[in-house]
């Protein structure tokens, strides 16, 4: 496996200059990032990125927590282009966070884009140029370039969340957000604090309680956490991968499994069996390969939990820890949050080392130089603090950016009573900007490769049609932006997701909009609509010829 660089080099940092122009810039060095770079040079295009990392990788850059690693099945968790699949071998049935920087770096070595990107380079502003049909962008080390277009490849959890705690600044020990989380912090022995039991919190709870002295758990909800049946990766022939590759195209979430389609009703017996076999296989099955009503009506949705709860009471040994770790009525309706896999969590907090908190019952009042106070008065001294606070989803990344579109119409301002766009990829009043993986697209839902391959093979294609065909700006109309905003409203509504307060409808974030945020009709019939724009003479999208 090929060796990881601490830091890649700043590439063609020399070549900038205050006229420097590109045909495309892409922002981002993650999974679709790296994807769309190699996509557009492709097709002669003089093409860069910039990255705000040191390093290729993203999500799994920025994600060093101990014990971080992918809820997707390797097989699936890779890009589909045969020249990659058929020299690369996952040791894990889910890859840690090292392997899966191993396997970019892999993927690199044929792409070869990360000499194309500029690394330790944040975007700060980028406006665009209405004669000239260009963006001007800056960054935080004083580059400005011009570019045609401007592809968007920040994905949708790009900046962390971190609730405002009275006392924090005066903590004394280290503080540490998982998705920042400081190189050579060590927490064995130590004694641990970790706020929030989402996905990252889960993978944290884990690694900490095997090696600390005292570990501290502060739950407001217990994770609806699935048995990730971790395995070693047995030789996979290579003959079955296109059949893969062509299998998670087809199934809701982008993976090899899909809804069963019938409902839950079907008798208690065959339920029963249905989701024994589903719950052995582990991973996401339960989830996303369960009956096709388990997230449209309610008595279908009891069964799946009741199956959950019971499931996990058997695991927890402790009496007291029964009705907060797995309650007996559900706080939400069932998969409508999204479930974390676990390998040992509920075995953790049976041991004496590990404490749980319920927030509901005892807020945290304040942090002391020393640690965590709750309301009850309880103070629990702590050297590491760590917050699994998740990020502001879908939007956060955009709003960090002053994005300069038509009549000076800023982007934050755009979104700031809900997200609005076309397709999850275009933007009215911004023209030549494309966004990938990140709000109004399948991208919260799904598998990250299949999406994202999806979104930058149609924009590429976009780009190539308007090379074809003499075009020079490509925007959304109002009214197809309009038209899509709703639509991802009442897919939205016809399941259950309202009723919990999730990320995927910005709850996890106070004061923020709360609105269906991503395309919750599956990955196949979003990508046969945006065929079927293609197909239409791409409806909805307002071009200029290049003069």
């Amino acid at each position: 496996m090929p060796a990881i660089p601490s830091s890649m080099t700043d590439s063609w940092t020399g070549e900038a200059s205050a006229n420097m122009s590109l045909d495309a810039l892409v922002v981002g060095a993650g999974i679709s990032g790296i994807y769309q770079l190699h996509r557009l040079r492709q097709l002669g295009l003089d093409a860069k990125g910039v990255e705000a990392g040191r390093n290729i990788g993203g999500t799994w850059y920025w994600n060093r927590y101990p014990g971080a690693r992918v809820d997707s099945d390797a097989a699936l968790y890779q890009y589909s282009v045969e020249g990659l699949w058929k020299g690369w071998q996952f040791s894990e049935r889910f890859p840690s966070r090292e392997e899966i920087l191993q396997y970019l770096h892999y993927v690199d070595e044929t792409f070869k884009v990360s000499q194309h990107f500029c690394f330790n380079t944040r975007v700060v502003r980028a406006q665009f140029n209405n004669t000239g049909n260009f963006w001007e962008v800056a960054t935080d080390g004083g580059l400005t370039i011009k570019t045609r277009f401007l592809v968007m490849c920040i994905g949708f959890a790009s900046k962390p969340y971190q609730p405002h705690f009275k006392g924090l600044e005066a903590f004394e020990g280290v503080l540490c957000h998982t998705a920042r989380w400081p190189e050579n912090v060590e927490m064995a022995g130590k004694r641990v604090g970790v706020i929030g039991t989402g996905a990252s919190g889960v993978q944290v709870i884990e690694a900490a309680a095997k090696v600390v002295k005292d570990l501290v758990v502060f739950q407001r909800t217990p994770n609806l956490a699935f048995p990730m049946r971790q395995s070693m990766q047995a030789e996979v022939s290579r003959s079955i991968y296109p059949g893969i590759f062509e299998q998670r195209k087809k199934t809701f979430g982008g993976f090899d499994m899909d809804f069963i389609p019938k409902p839950a009703l079907e008798g208690a017996a065959a339920r029963q069996a249905v989701f024994d076999e589903l719950w052995n296989k582990g991973g996401l099955a339960f989830w996303l390969g369960a009956y096709d009503d388990t997230l449209l009506d309610d008595t279908a949705n009891d069964y799946a939990y009741a199956y959950w709860r019971d499931k996990v009471r058997q695991r927890i040994h402790k009496v007291e820890l029964v009705e907060k770790l797995a309650p007996t009525i559900k706080m939400h309706p069932f998969g409508t949050k999204r479930p974390a896999l676990e390998q040992h969590l509920y075995e953790a907090f049976n041991q004496d080392n590990v404490t749980l908190v319920d927030l509901n019952e005892s807020p945290i009042d304040e942090i002391t130089s020393t640690g965590v106070r709750t309301k009850d008065g309880t103070e629990y001294a702590l050297d590491l603090l760590v917050m699994a606070t998740g990020f502001d989803m879908g939007t956060g990344g955009y709003k960090d950016i002053e994005i300069v579109g038509t009549n000076g119409a800023v982007f934050r301002d755009k979104w700031a009573n809900g997200v609005k766009s076309y397709l999850g990829m275009l933007a009215s009043g911004f023209p030549n900007m494309f966004m990938v993986y990140g709000p109004h697209a399948p991208s919260g839902f799904t598998n990250a490769p299949t999406c994202a391959e999806l979104q930058v093979d149609w924009i590429t294609n976009c780009i190539e049609y308007m090379m074809k065909n003499s075009l020079a700006r490509i925007e959304a109309s109002n009214k197809a932006e309009l038209d899509w905003t709703q639509r991802i409203d009442e897919i939205g509504a016809r399941g259950l997701w309202n009723r919990a307060n999730s990320w995927y409808r910005g709850a996890n974030v106070p004061g923020k909009v709360m609105e269906h945020m991503f395309w919750a009709g599956g990955c196949p019939s979003y990508q046969k609509i945006c065929e079927e724009v293609v197909e239409s003479g791409y409806d909805g999208i307002m071009f200029i010829k290049t003069p």
